[in-house]
């Protein structure tokens, strides 16, 4: 089997895990029953013994007379299939004719009303990671086939395969799932198949979720029927159109602005209020490189960031969830500590890094990782991102809590105490710690951020000591970071190399959008990277890498990468800030914007990177592009022509 390309997935979830489907109908990426279990289907990181579980019209793989076509049902996260089968079909949106038939195959995962707990509890019992499939005839005859070859804890676990009434049971060393079907089942190696005929109008139907199961027969009623299913489906597209009719955003990019909210939703996990970053591990961010990372976790930096999205969008109970899980996590340090730069969704801190060597990887990119090593690192960032999210959500009408304000006066205060020193950054990097520019500019976020929360709502701190320090760092980063012959600010103190993460110099406002460094510091961003800087092709790097393997690259790993998608809609929201004191700023981010939403998938959806060819690169999807999307989306509909100026 070829590997799909990472754009033609569409994602599936319950605010406990995502699935991922593929236009051809398999799913190829789905760990049960939370984010950061086990796989289930990985065959999008291994083609062979990954797993998948496939749903599709019979010669539907075929290039030739058949195309699928993937779309979202309007505001929700239920993904539809659509295939159009029959010797004179060639597109998905082809006329019907007597040779033609069109099957749907309808994918969600059942939102379940379990409230959040922040506490330490376990909550691997709750009854999420349910996936509905429903496979019916729209026109026509239409023959499917279905394949469910599971592949446990990342196919390094041997299972059975146990029928029971209505369909199997899968039962592994540590998990049981069932699948419930009325559909005639035949084992396929470790697996079932199944092959029937659908008229017009008929429907067949397919839940696989986990189940309690005892050494006798499994008991699988406890998974929906066929009738029960449809109320489900039903119910779900209502939770998701009810809570995306809150959103605020009337601006012109309303589509693509609330299928980044959707998504980033997607990315809550609802029992505890984290966030994640991604809900897959070790896409690559170079085909056949090593720059493969797990990202199913909650990294302060990025769950503060998308808290910050949803804010401006007019959703606050994602935020206050997310305030609550970093109280707790504030609270387990204890004098003296801060929080961590990461957690598992659960909150615990340590998450060891390990290699799957059994496999491949997506077309051969080695190695496959589970855990991430990051959590060791100093990332000095990350107390700027969350104060700055707390401060926007102060402005948006919210109030912390005094508890919430003691924790985060001890953050501040030792950011007080630690920003003088080098770190990893805010890109990890696994080389050489240093002065990283971003890293001061988040200090001088957090302290200023800090300020502006205590005098407003008047709550207690040594706020002397702390405007004492933010103007320090203040001028230590214009005198260290700016460099005169590049006329920018560098990645790090003394290097003469360009970096991304400083273009959240205006956006977090440590500079006005109008001040002539900053403009200064925007064109030399917008030079090719031949020329030193960053923008290629009208995508930005985060930063050089070198081609060649042997050359050292400053974040000490071997090997190129696509573009960062989030430094690209940066740079968008930074130009429109200049644009409205340099018009050529706003007509080429209105230009990049646009450009920028053709990299989107066929449903909105972007991974972490874009390569040369416009290709999906890295994990998917993301948080990291939706909410910065949303925030660019804003920004121009702040300054441009018949905007919505009360976008913001």
């Amino acid at each position: 089997m070829a590997y799909l390309p990472i754009e033609q997935y569409g994602a599936i979830g319950d605010m406990h895990t995502v699935a991922l489907v593929g236009t051809n109908g398999s799913i190829d990426w789905y760990c049960s029953p939370r984010f950061d279990a086990p796989s289930v289907f990985a065959r999008i990181l291994d083609a062979d013994q990954g797993g998948y579980f496939s749903i599709a019209p019979t010669g539907a793989d075929k290039a030739a007379g058949n195309a699928a076509k993937q779309l979202y049902w309007p505001d929700s996260n239920v993904l539809i299939t659509r295939f159009v089968v029959g010797s004179n079909s060639t597109r998905a949106d082809t006329a019907t004719s007597v040779d033609t038939s069109i099957g749907e195959l309808i994918d969600f995962m059942p939102v379940q009303p379990s409230p959040p707990s922040h506490d330490d509890s376990d909550s691997t019992a709750a009854p999420g990671a349910q996936i509905i499939r429903i496979a019916r005839a729209v026109h026509g005859t239409v023959r499917f086939r279905m394949r469910c070859i599971p592949a446990f804890d990342y196919a390094r676990s041997d299972h059975q395969v146990v029928t029971a009434d209505h369909g199997v049971c899968f039962r592994g060393a540590d998990l049981d799932l069932g699948l419930r079907t009325a559909a005639q089942l035949h084992s396929t190696g470790g697996g079932v198949s199944a092959e029937f005929v659908l008229q017009a109008g008929e429907s067949m139907t397919f839940v696989l979720g986990p189940i309690s199961s005892a050494q006798g027969e499994p008991d699988l009623s406890a998974l929906p029927d066929a009738d029960q299913a449809q109320a489900l489906l039903m119910s779900t597209v209502s939770f998701w159109q009810d809570w995306l009719s809150t959103c605020t955003y009337r601006g012109r990019w309303r589509e693509i602005v609330t299928r980044s909210a959707l998504t980033l939703k997607l990315m809550t996990y609802k029992p505890t209020g984290a966030i994640v970053a991604a809900p897959t591990t070790s896409l690559p961010e170079w085909i056949g490189g090593g720059r493969n990372w797990d990202y199913r976790y909650t990294w302060i930096r990025d769950a503060s960031f998308t808290a910050y999205s949803l804010l401006l969008l007019g959703f606050r109970t994602e935020a206050e969830d997310f305030f609550a899980w970093v109280e707790a996590r504030a609270k387990e340090v204890g004098p003296g500590g801060v929080i961590n730069i990461m957690y598992t969704i659960e909150g615990n801190p340590e998450i060891p890094e390990s290699h799957l060597d059994h496999l491949s990887g997506y077309r051969d990119s080695r190695p496959v990782r589970i855990g991430n090593g990051a959590y060791l690192q100093r990332q000095l960032d990350i107390t700027g991102e969350l104060l700055d999210t707390v401060w926007c959500y102060e402005t948006c009408g919210g109030a912390i809590s005094h508890d919430f304000w003691y924790e985060l006066r001890r953050i501040v205060d030792w950011t007080v105490e630690n920003w003088q020193h080098p770190d990893e950054g805010m890109w990890e990097v696994r080389g050489d710690q240093q002065h990283f520019v971003s890293s001061k500019l988040m200090c001088w976020v957090a302290l200023d951020r800090g300020l502006r929360i205590a005098d407003k709502r008047a709550f207690p701190a040594d706020t002397e000591r702390w405007r004492l320090t933010r103007d320090v760092i203040y001028e230590q980063i214009m005198s260290r970071g700016w460099n005169p012959e590049l006329a920018a600010f560098t990645q790090y103190y003394g290097g003469d190399e360009l970096d991304a993460s400083n273009l959240l110099i205006p956006l977090m406002s440590f500079l006005a959008p109008g001040d002539p460094r900053t403009l200064s510091h925007l064109q030399a961003t917008m030079r090719s990277p031949a020329e030193g800087g960053l923008l290629g092709h009208n995508m930005v790097y985060r930063y050089l890498t070198a081609e060649d393997p042997s050359v050292h690259n400053v974040d000490g790993l071997e090997g190129e990468e696509g573009s960062f998608t989030i430094c690209t809609f940066w740079l968008i929201e930074a130009l429109a800030r200049a644009g409205q004191f340099e018009p050529a700023m706003l007509s080429k981010a209105h230009r990049l914007f646009d450009e920028m939403l053709t990299y989107a998938n066929h449903l909105g959806l972007y991974a972490e990177e874009i390569g040369p060819g416009g290709e999906a690169l890295g994990n998917s999807p993301q948080a990291f592009p939706h909410l910065a999307l949303i925030r660019a989306a804003l920004a121009l509909d702040e300054v441009l022509p018949g905007g919505d100026s009360a976008a913001r």
